[in-house]
């Protein structure tokens, strides 16, 4: 008779399963057990599962920590196993099924995923490294107040580089930690064609700032674009890497946000003083398609504000009479 024997984690995540073809299976730490658990809280013998002709029996072999049904504190003594009875035995967490267990209908490919394969495409991860590693290359040349030549941008541009592909490598070794699908291709793709959308943000907030005058409406409004762009991608994080609900996945993401954007805000609190006696002086001139209107000649200056002068004296004239 066969059975299949799924050892599960406490969130009911699957950690192993195993088909056996026999009459009777034993279950403990001894290696002369069909089912070897590792657990110091199992002992050698600690499960019994016999097939009676018609059912399966399960019997805890006195051990010292019990066997029970479930989470509860029903105990296994020739218990009649059910086809997905979940059976603990110390800290061990073991599901039972036979093999005409229902199974839940296949779900097709939806656009969302395709899209998330198209990520991890060796083209595509090549084309969005290199293009952010330029654009960290740009972002160099224009912090810059000095001539630079081409080896005072490229090693910024690998150090971002690299530096930025920590997080889909740490993403995908907690995963893998946890027992999940690690999936480093396709945590790299999606986190640099996210970091890419992050520089095009930056530079909406640049052109959008410059030409506002720094209105705070403006400012407040541009600035959650970043925000929900970094929440989406830490969303896709955790939809790649781990099994979660979607509660707890929306939860997550919006921590991370949260502590990221954060912690970014108080550091730059703390090092901005309300008086700086030796302010920093920054060299970076924004290129003049930064300007949405054409600016104006030294002439045409002087003579807006001339006609400027000429009115707040008229103005002034009037309150005095």
């Amino acid at each position: 008779m066969e059975l299949i024997i799924e050892e599960i984690s406490k969130g009911d995540k699957l950690l192993s399963r195993q088909k056996y073809h026999s009459h009777s299976l034993s279950i403990g730490r001894a290696y002369t057990n069909d089912v070897i658990v590792t657990d110091p809280h199992v002992c050698p013998e600690h499960l019994a599962l016999r097939y009676d002709g018609n059912n399966w029996i399960a019997s805890d072999c006195g051990s010292l920590n019990g066997s029970f049904l479930g989470n509860g504190k029903e105990e296994v003594n020739e218990h009649v196993v059910q086809s997905g009875d979940v059976i603990t035995i110390g800290n061990s967490t073991l599901r039972i099924v036979l093999p005409n267990h229902p199974v839940a209908p296949s779900v097709p490919f939806s656009a969302f995923e395709t899209l998330i394969n198209l990520a991890r495409n060796p083209v595509v991860i090549g084309f969005a490294i290199c293009f952010f590693a330029l654009a960290s290359a740009w972002l160099a040349y224009l912090d810059k107040g000095k001539e630079v030549n081409f080896t005072l941008i490229l090693i910024p541009a690998i150090g971002m580089t690299l530096m930025f592909s920590v997080w889909p490598a740490l993403v995908a070794l907690v995963s893998h930690l946890t027992k999940n699908d690690a999936r480093v291709m396709h945590q790299v793709g999606i986190c640099f064609v996210f970091y890419l959308l992050l520089l095009g943000t930056d530079a909406i907030q640049a052109l959008t700032l410059f030409n506002s005058s720094s209105n705070w409406p403006v400012k407040w409004a541009i600035g959650v674009l970043p925000v929900s762009i970094a929440f989406c991608l830490f969303w896709l994080n955790c939809y790649i890497g781990f099994h979660m609900t979607e509660k707890r996945r929306a939860i997550t993401a919006a921590c991370i946000t949260a502590l990221f954007f954060g912690g970014t805000a108080l550091m730059q609190i703390s090092k901005q003083p309300d008086f700086n006696p030796r302010p920093q002086y920054n060299a970076t001139i924004l290129p003049p398609s930064y300007l949405v209107t054409s600016s104006n000649d030294v002439e045409g200056f002087i003579g807006d504000a001339s006609k400027l002068f000429d009115k707040t004296r008229e103005m002034s004239k009037k309150e005095q009479e």
